[in-house]
């Protein structure tokens, strides 16, 4: 996965990482106890290869770091979240394919 790195966010630095950052921000908000996150963890990292420089993509442990989630009132995991200019436009819960999240990330991406 040679520039195509997901980056692990937490409390302390998601609002750099996602709020402020300059391209638009695909969160993944999971747990290591998780079945379908673990299932849909492979369809995000396609996903970081296939929007490589479009599209930033992170990963965010939901029991290592409870304060964001809570405040995004998330409440399903996996959560899917998708952040243009440090707001959220699209919230995608549970597992979905790669055809599916492909399809959302453009409409949102070309929006």
């Amino acid at each position: 996965m040679v520039g195509t790195a997901i980056v692990t966010v937490t409390d302390a630095n998601f609002k750099e990482e996602v709020l402020q950052a300059s391209t638009p921000v695909l969160v993944d908000f999971w747990a290591a106890w998780c079945g379908p996150c673990r299932m849909i963890a492979p369809v995000v990292e396609e996903l970081a290869k296939e929007f490589n420089g479009r599209l930033k993509v992170c990963k965010l442990n939901v029991d290592e770091n409870s304060k964001t989630p809570t405040e995004l009132g998330i409440m399903s995991i996996p959560t899917l979240i998708l952040f243009k200019g440090g707001v959220a436009v699209n919230r995608v819960v549970g597992y979905h394919t790669k055809e599916q999240l492909m399809k959302i990330l453009q409409n949102d991406l070309e929006a």
